[in-house]
């Protein structure tokens, strides 16, 4: 992240995996983590079974797995809360039966905010805000019947549209080349574009710098979104195969294929919690996550978490092992949390558990987890983290 970025620390975050690759519910979880059906189980409108009067495990409407990531992010800061959904999964269905699942409140959404241009974390942005329209008018419409509609006129008109946090560079296409030739085999869908965003409600943002987002009412989220993440290690060379559809400068047809396999628009989240540290969300991590950890020296913060995909399959192709090594042995302190989601791949995610036991915890859909800040004095946290050789 450069430049610095001042980051403003947090006195609680909690978040939501909305989408992801699993749908995990079986397996221990450390203080803080829920799984998805206890937070059904215990909604006070859970449906009850007609012959025993037990909850009903409701299956048609509990989350699905998808190819992609979207995380739901709250942060508390004194009396100021605040919501931003990063990424929003890979197509309409996911995210829409996820939100409804899970009982999503999208009116208190300050922004949306994606990592990346591809379809797996773009795809369901136009459906979010068309949902989030959707509960605004359901709203209003409620507001009108209690007759209260006139005293939140300037309330309801401050939410109709929505801060959406994007990179500048919307590529044209983005596809896949089989290597060692590189010849494209397939394209991905397009991203929506910035007109169909603000069709929607949404506010477009074009940033591509290190900033931290402000809510609705201006105020500093503690969610810091950076810039492009420079390079500095040798084994993370980005993704082979990945392609960008790029007009001809010279203005000659319509462009063509262009081998990209630095994902330069990619940018990840970051939030600090009081006497915890840093909490990365790092959601394809094509720049390597190790990349991204070098990038946040700057903050003089340990990192408590890192969650999100790593892309570290296959192994004979991604750095898995030298990631592995980075993260277990040379990373000083080693990271609390290790939560790979998404691309990380099923390998890379036992070899992370072998090398760093009970700290990788195994997440997916619908899980959510809660961190409260402290204010007690931590030297290790003061004094942020080192990479050794």
């Amino acid at each position: 992240m450069s430049p610095p970025l001042d980051l403003t620390p947090v006195d609680r975050l909690e978040f939501l995996i909305l989408v992801d690759n699993f749908v995990e519910w079986l397996s221990t979880l450390p203080p803080g983590f829920t799984h998805e059906l206890p937070q059904h189980m215990l909604d006070k409108h859970v449906p009850k079974d007609e012959l025993t009067g037990l909850p009903i495990v409701d299956l048609d409407n509990y989350c699905c797995g998808a190819h992609g990531l979207s995380i739901l992010i709250k942060t508390t800061i004194g009396d100021e809360k605040s919501t931003v959904l990063f990424d929003s999964g890979p197509d309409p269905r996911s995210i829409e039966r996820n939100v409804q699942a899970m009982k999503v409140d999208l009116t208190e959404l300050d922004a949306v905010a994606l990592s990346h241009w591809h379809r797996d974390h773009s795809g369901g942005i136009l459906k979010a805000l068309e949902l989030r329209q959707d509960q605004l008018r359901k709203r209003q419409r409620e507001q009108t019947n209690s007759s209260t509609l006139h005293e939140n006129d300037h309330e309801s008109n401050e939410d109709e549209t929505v801060l959406v946090d994007l990179h500048p560079d919307r590529p044209i296409r983005r596809g896949i080349s089989r290597p060692p030739d590189f010849i494209p085999i397939c394209s991905l869908p397009p991203d929506p574009t910035f007109e169909e965003i603000e069709q929607r409600g949404g506010k477009v943002q074009l940033n591509n710098q290190p900033h931290e987002i402000l809510n609705k009412r201006g105020e500093r989220t503690g969610i810091g979104i950076s810039g492009e993440i420079k390079r500095v290690t040798d084994f993370e060379v980005g993704i082979p195969g990945a392609l960008t559809w790029m007009k001809d400068e010279n203005g000659g047809g319509e462009g063509g294929w262009f081998n990209d396999p630095l994902i330069k628009d990619e940018r990840y989240a970051v939030v600090d919690v009081k006497g915890h540290g840093l909490v990365v969300f790092s959601s394809c991590s094509h720049a390597g996550i190790c990349n991204v950890i070098h990038s946040l020296q700057p903050l003089n913060r340990p990192i408590h978490a890192i969650v999100g995909g790593l892309h570290l399959a296959p192994v004979d192709k991604q750095p898995a092992r030298q990631t592995v090594d980075f993260l277990s042995r040379r990373l000083e302190p080693v990271p609390n949390y290790i939560l790979p989601l998404h691309c990380t791949g099923l390998e890379p995610r036992a070899m992370l558990r072998e090398a760093l036991g009970n700290r990788v915890v195994p997440c997916g859909t619908g899980i959510s987890v809660v961190w409260t800040g402290t204010d007690e004095e931590d030297e290790q946290v003061e004094d942020g983290f080192r990479i050794v050789s």
